[in-house]
């Protein structure tokens, strides 16, 4: 058990050296990028992706690129993402944050899993804004429905604050969300946007996005702009 566990420790250490050497700027730069390049993927899957549906309806979309999921009896999850929240004027900027969790479960490798979670009502969308909340506790999240458009049959609204969607390129099929926590990012956030500004500042709009960010709110306005013609 002993040696598991420190194997895994192991294996989860090399996955993230090649971040060692970036600066936190580049980082952030980094993970903008490929943020946006899976939320572009996602919805162009031919009726595979996020149903246009929900993402018309969405209060802020959250992205984490490649989080690492891993165990050998004891699971571990973990990974950094960025999340934008709809406003007045149109998507905030982007705020960073990290999450964390673990499960219990006979598991074996370690995978890398593009996660989507779309906050679909207000009370999601506060927890996010207070930069920390755990899911299953503070929020609920359930499997959000794929497809082109949501089933009739399926009520993809239910009482879930978030829908979670995942894009597996190893072993595992699935993802468990429950007891995962989510908190923010101080050192991303602090790189790019500095020392003083909050994330609910981001996230509600009172911040100007950076010119790193453009992409990654190009992908969801695009998204949710195809989402809203589609249902006219």
């Amino acid at each position: 058990m002993k040696r598991q566990l420190i194997t895994m420790t192991a294996i989860l250490g090399f996955a993230s050296m090649g971040w060692a050497a970036d600066t936190p700027r580049e980082v952030s730069t980094d993970r903008l990028d490929k943020a946006a390049d899976v939320l572009h993927q996602i919805m162009t899957a031919e009726d595979k992706g996020i149903p246009e549906e929900v993402m018309a309806h969405a209060k802020c979309v959250a992205v984490v690129p490649h989080m690492v999921k891993g165990g050998f009896v004891i699971g571990a999850e973990g990974g950094k993402g960025v999340a934008t929240c709809r406003t007045d004027n149109g998507w905030s900027a982007p705020a960073f944050f990290a999450i964390e969790g673990g499960s219990m479960g006979f598991q074996i490798g370690v995978e890398g899993i593009d996660l989507v979670m779309i906050i679909q009502n207000d009370k999601g969308m506060e927890q996010l804004l207070n930069s920390k909340f755990k899911i299953g506790a503070d929020v609920s999240a359930a499997a959000g429905p794929v497809g082109r458009h949501a089933s009739a049959e399926t009520d993809w609204k239910l009482d879930a604050e978030i829908l979670t969607y995942s894009r597996a390129k190893g072993v595992f099929a699935g993802l468990a969300l429950n007891g995962a926590a989510v908190h923010e990012d101080k050192d991303s956030m602090r790189a790019v946007y500095g020392p003083d500004v909050t994330q609910r500042d981001v996230l509600m709009g009172k911040v100007p996005p950076p010119p790193s960010a453009q992409a990654f709110l190009a992908a969801v306005q695009s998204a949710k702009a195809d989402a809203k013609a589609a249902q006219q």
